[in-house]
């Protein structure tokens, strides 16, 4: 008794608690909303709306830009290549614009990252898809018209482009089908996870800075495809997606692993892990198809989607039949 009232004497809890408490109640608010303000600035939809603006104004302007270029490329002005595949044709002109709208997908892709996981991963798939249609556009200019369209590379690759486009096409319409019914659930469920979504927009607020380093490197490398005498005037088209979209969708696949880990706080349920790491073996199989070409490219863009879209069904299945609505969120 008489060392116990020595101790409370010596060490009084009204003294030490409070001040041990006090500089976490007072320092968190303020990072909290300096957090807010940083992610407001950057993917807020008043921000999403400036940034379509103007990456379209920047899209029409490269376009005409470009087309002046092949123009002077013809006339022999600014010492530039016309054999280069980025000057051969005025076709070849639109890859340009394409190439910025694509950078606007992949804002879209940040920005719904913290709103679902689906919806996210539906734009990695939109992005592939618009990426193989950028890629039709320059397999136009290589063309050779003739009888022996199915021995020829370019006439050959351009098949394959033309028909998986049309195919994932199809399946991301699907997919978009699956998330709907039950995106409406998903948002009344995070709104019981606080923290899991702020742990999202981290990830995206983070993503922000990555994305405009690796664009605007990407430029670059796109305005060295303009150089005269390199003798190998595809590469800018590989080099374009190589240093942009290859090193993007790795550092997707870290992001997805960190979601996954992060969602195993909040959701043990089977099916949902599942379908999470379905979609890290998704993004996987879209990052190797930068590795490869021609007909295994396509495939294993298709594998890729293919896979997702099975996991979205048998997931939506999974829930449907256990009565899982409250078992966890996106």
């Amino acid at each position: 008794m008489l060392s116990g009232f020595r101790f409370a004497t010596l060490y009084p809890c009204s003294t030490a608690a409070p001040t041990q408490s006090r500089l976490p109640t007072s320092t968190m608010p303020t990072m909290t909303a300096t957090f807010n303000r940083v992610y407001e600035a950057m993917l807020s939809d008043n921000t999403r709306r400036r940034v379509e603006r103007g990456i379209l104004a920047i899209a029409i302007v490269s376009f005409v830009v470009h087309l002046l270029l092949i123009l002077g490329a013809e006339f022999g002005l600014f010492g530039l290549n016309p054999a280069s595949a980025l000057l051969r044709s005025p076709i070849a002109a639109v890859y340009t614009p394409f190439s910025f709208i694509l950078i606007y997908e992949v804002y879209l892709l940040i920005y719904f990252l913290p709103k679902s996981i689906s919806t996210y991963i539906a734009k990695q798939y939109e992005i592939i898809t618009l990426i193989l249609i950028r890629r039709l556009f320059k397999d136009f200019a290589n063309l050779s018209l003739s009888t022996d369209w199915f021995k020829i590379k370019y006439d050959l690759n351009f098949t394959y482009d033309l028909l998986a486009s049309l195919l994932l096409f199809y399946l991301i319409y699907q997919f978009h089908r699956r998330i709907e019914p039950s995106e409406l659930r998903s948002v009344r469920q995070e709104k019981e996870k606080e923290k899991y979504i702020r742990i999202k927009r981290w990830i995206a607020s983070l993503l922000v800075p990555i994305l405009f380093l690796l664009a605007t490197y990407s430029f670059f490398a796109w305005l060295r495809g303009f150089q005269a005498g390199t003798g190998k005037p595809d590469l800018s088209f590989q080099n374009i997606n190589n240093v942009f979209f290859e090193h993007f969708f790795s550092v997707l696949i870290i992001t997805d692993v960190l979601l996954l880990l992060f969602s195993l706080y909040y959701t043990d349920a089977f099916h949902k892990i599942m379908r999470n790491s379905g979609f890290i073996i998704s993004t996987i199989l879209l990052r190797l198809s930068f590795s490869v070409g021609g007909l295994l490219n396509v495939l294993l863009l298709l594998a890729a989607v293919v896979f997702g879209l099975l996991m979205l069904v048998l997931h939506n299945a999974f829930e449907k039949r256990m009565g899982a609505n409250h078992m966890g969120g996106e």
